[in-house]
């Protein structure tokens, strides 16, 4: 593994590296289809990802029955809170008639695309291009070694008890339904890169425009995304679990943009968007405590209370210290300043909205409603 120089958002200690799904599947499927060429299997097994490196994946599983092998790599995501560390991947390959190349299934614990939008047609295992590539070059080193033209195999990837942690991902408002997707471009896991929830926020919006959504609403989390899905009665697929990646989902919409976008959340997020922050994580950046009782200024509060939110340790206190005379006009200037930036960073025609809900899901300020 490599070790990253830095911790996560900033911290110090240094973050072992890890291996994504596709990276696992591709060492899995080069073990079990030299296993079905040879009569044994390679253990460690070696692949060579894209960017050059060459890693060795030791193997948890290896089955040799008739016409078909398997075997298995238990992912290691490094110091990733990924979803899927320790998984045990599965790859069963068959060998198929000369010309046929190689085809894809979905075993058990990995879904099955039923929506359109994604890159893989409706029907199809969610089996990602990049891994589906890296290990078509597997098999075709492992063909000519054996001193074969081409592979020609079926290619059978399983997870067993990937459907349940499939329900801790966003897999089914994407329309992957049965399982978890096989996932990864590089090959490598980045500790906190957040790359899976980056690619759920773009896949989403891809998503939403091919189902024809003209209005999307994207959220900080669950509680604004249910306050804002009542406001308006959106479908499942018009909501964006952006999280704290507001620059992220507002700059892939520039490039992929739809008539009508809500931006929902609480108020020390949009705090922290209205000062021009992209990213909304508490170890990326801070509210600016002493802006926020500009505002409050600037909307005609009396001077002990602009003293008071200009000492408070946090966007949650100075609104507190707003008082509810003057936390809505606080709000709503939180949420105006919020949309100013993120229309800013669309630089496009889209429609923008913000809305602040508090933690019971009430409506505290809005801008461009």
């Amino acid at each position: 593994m490599v070790d990253d120089s830095k911790g996560a958002y900033g911290g110090k200690r240094a973050l072992r590296r890890g291996w994504t799904t596709g990276a696992c599947a591709a060492a899995a499927a080069r073990a079990a289809y030299t296993a079905l060429l040879s009569g044994s299997f390679p253990n460690p097994v070696m692949i060579r990802l894209p960017g050059g490196i060459q890693p060795a994946f030791a193997l948890a599983l290896q089955e040799k029955r008739g016409a078909t092998a398997r075997a298995g790599v238990i992912k290691d995501a490094g110091d990733d809170p990924d979803v899927t560390h320790g998984a045990l991947v599965i790859a069963e390959l068959a060998e198929t008639a000369p010309g046929s190349g190689i085809s894809f299934r979905a075993g058990a614990g990995i879904g099955t695309v039923t929506k359109p939008g994604l890159t893989l047609a409706v029907g199809e295992p969610a089996i990602n291009p990049a891994p589906r590539a890296l290990i078509a070059e597997m098999l075709s080193e492992v063909a000519r070694a054996a001193g074969r033209a081409a592979a020609d195999a079926s290619v059978t990837l399983s997870i067993p008890g990937g459907e349940k942690l499939a329900a801790k991902t966003l897999n089914a408002r994407l329309g992957i339904v049965g399982g978890l997707s096989i996932l990864g471009t590089t090959g490598i896991v980045i500790p906190y890169s957040c790359s899976a929830w980056l690619h759920s926020i773009h896949r989403g919006i891809d998503v939403a425009r091919a189902m024809g959504c003209t209005h999307l609403a994207a959220s900080t989390g669950s509680v604004s995304e249910r306050a804002i899905q009542r406001l308006y009665a959106l479908p499942d697929e018009a909501l964006i679990d952006m999280g704290d990646f507001a620059g992220a989902t507002l700059k892939y919409l520039r490039r992929h943009p739809v008539p009508r976008l809500t931006l929902a959340g609480g108020f020390g997020k949009f705090a922290k968007l209205a000062q021009g922050s992209l990213d909304l994580h508490s170890g990326k950046s801070d509210v600016d405590v002493a802006a926020l009782a500009r505002l409050l200024a600037d909307s005609g509060a009396p001077p002990a209370i602009v003293d008071a939110a200009k000492k408070a340790a946090g966007a949650g206190e100075a609104l507190s210290a707003a008082t509810p005379a003057f936390a809505p006009a606080l709000a709503h200037g939180v949420a105006s300043r919020a949309r100013a930036v993120a229309l800013a960073t669309l630089a496009g025609e889209i429609a923008v909205e913000v809305a602040i809900f508090d933690r019971q899901g009430a409506l505290l300020g809005r801008a461009g409603g």
